[in-house]
């Protein structure tokens, strides 16, 4: 019979409890996305998924310059300040003036120069009104970022869950009703829509984490605290700007070497549009399991470091790899046997499927490469899967820019495969000659 006390320990523990809240909403969004990818689909077809799809590069560019190492510090320094029995309010603090003030530059940035930017970068005009409307969203996002920081830095998943589900949600919502009036009105449903979705959700969430995070008055001195995070956060979001401008670049040539290639420019955003829009977010679902067990491995990787236990380590890395492996495989026959289903039924798009059997085969080796990727972090190696990460989106890149204007997006589908191949291969390589095993 099972030990009651046990059960109370680990259901009470902060650390399991927490990873499986997020996990759940986080497979609550992803089932939510998932429908709204293919209410997209259908109202603004897949030319307009292209065009909608274009912006994010830029967006999440903006988001990583704002946010994403301010959250990281604030979440560090707020565990440190609780540990040594301060007030964390400081952190928060200090880091929503940083984030915000970095925030509202961009937004002004992008809001004044994205017909420049749609022109000259997207190729793509009909980007600058989307742009200017996206960016709308960026000081929201750093208020949402710096409260989930803090959060997580207590170690209370709760409101940055909650708030996560609930921005899903709004979107959603709030694009349904646009949709709705747009046709009440007999106005054109433009992709405009969906960005304004985005703007929404943001709102919501903020809002709601707002409403709960305790704002007391700041006993501590800000300026050190300011100092720390700064600091602390320069470095990490160098790396995570550096990525996501990698990965930015692959998603803007892809369009302009498929124009290369011989398209028109509305076949070129509806092929960019499926693909990303439709074929990609499919393949990737599977993943929200691979990315629960990525959050779980690197503590429990860490600590059996720290203890020198060689042998949980072994059995933790064989394990994975075969979890990964039979999930992996199992994903690409599911694939493989219904692509002509989904495509035709829920997107309403035969390409789209035939992009779901090709990319299914890379399943096996994303889902690897993701969860060795957390096993090096957790034996202290985040350089080493810094440099698999952006080998592989220069690989890719460098598929795009040579065989794409010649043999078309076929070429990029095989550059993704390759791609996921090298990088999981050379994780299992790190792994093996790695002193720590």
């Amino acid at each position: 019979m099972p030990n009651l006390s046990n059960i109370k320990k680990y259901a009470s523990h902060p650390v399991l409890l927490g990873t499986a809240l997020l996990t759940a909403t986080g497979l609550a969004s992803r089932v939510i996305g998932f429908f709204y990818r293919i209410f997209l689909s259908h109202t603004i077809g897949a030319q307009g998924v292209g065009i909608y799809q274009l912006i994010f590069p830029v967006f999440a560019l903006g988001v990583a310059f704002c946010g994403a190492g301010i959250q990281t510090a604030i979440s560090k320094y707020t565990a440190q300040a609780v540990g040594a029995g301060h007030s964390p309010q400081a952190c928060l603090y200090a880091g929503l003036i940083l984030s915000v003030s970095l925030s509202l530059f961009c937004m002004f940035a992008i809001y004044t120069g994205a017909d420049l930017v749609a022109v000259t970068i997207l190729d793509e005009p009909r980007c600058g009104e989307l742009l200017r409307i996206i960016s709308l969203s960026l000081p929201l996002a750093a208020v949402h970022s710096c409260i989930n920081g803090y959060y997580y830095g207590l170690q209370k998943t709760f409101v940055p869950s909650v708030s996560q589900l609930l921005e899903q949600v709004c979107r959603v919502l709030c694009v349904y009703l646009i949709y709705r009036i747009c046709e009440s009105q007999g106005r054109t449903v433009t992709a405009a829509m969906a960005v304004w979705g985005i703007v929404c959700g943001e709102f919501a969430g903020v809002l709601f984490s707002l409403t709960v995070v305790p704002l007391k008055k700041c006993r501590e001195r800000l300026f050190p605290c300011l100092r720390r995070i700064f600091a602390f956060s320069v470095p990490l979001t160098a790396n995570r700007v550096l990525i996501n401008f990698i990965n930015s670049t692959e998603a803007i040539l892809i369009p302009i070497c498929l124009k290369s290639y011989g398209y028109s420019n509305e076949d070129a955003l509806s092929i960019f549009g499926i693909l990303t829009g439709m074929a990609m977010p499919m393949i990737l679902f599977p993943s929200v399991l691979t990315n629960s067990v990525s959050v779980m491995l690197l503590p429990s990787i860490s600590q059996a470091k720290a203890q020198k236990n060689q042998a949980l380590i072994h059995r933790t890395i064989r394990r994975t790899i075969e979890s990964c492996l039979v999930l992996g495989f199992a994903s690409t026959l599911f694939f493989l046997l219904t692509y002509s289903l989904i495509g035709q039924y829920l997107f309403a798009n035969t390409l789209a499927g035939i992009y779901i059997r090709t990319l299914s085969f890379i399943c096996p080796f994303m889902f690897l490469s993701t969860t060795l990727n957390s096993i090096l972090h957790g034996l202290g190696h985040p350089t080493a899967t810094l440099v698999l990460n952006l080998g592989g989106c220069l690989l890719r890149i460098a598929v795009i820019w040579i065989f794409v204007p010649v043999y078309g997006i076929r070429a990029y589908l095989y550059g993704m495969l390759a791609s996921q191949i090298a990088t999981s291969l050379c994780a299992v390589y790190l792994l093996n000659r790695s002193k720590d095993l």
